[in-house]
């Protein structure tokens, strides 16, 4: 038989699923292990990945301050070449 969604209905006596754990201490403390070193990579990864945001937006603020200086470069110049060339006397 079948069941809700079509799966076959699991048996305890199938084997497949049982209700006593077959882990023993040593593998429950390399589990662990292996958990601690995966939060250690992922704080690691935390903390580079901080740093670069904090370069990006140092990056993008110099930037920013770039543009606006050659703006306004741009806009003193604007003003001198659109004046006319002195009358000649």
């Amino acid at each position: 038989m079948s069941g809700p969604n079509g799966d076959p209905e699991l048996i305890a006596d199938d084997g497949i699923i049982e209700d006593e754990d077959d882990f023993n201490e040593e593998e429950y403390a390399a589990i662990n292990s292996m958990l601690d070193q995966i939060n250690s990579c992922l704080d690691n990864l935390e903390e580079r990945n901080d740093a670069l945001n904090g370069q990006l937006h140092e990056l993008l603020e110099s930037n920013r301050q770039a543009r606006q200086d050659f703006r306004a470069q741009l806009n003193k110049k604007q003003p001198e070449e659109q004046k006319p060339p002195p009358s000649e006397k």
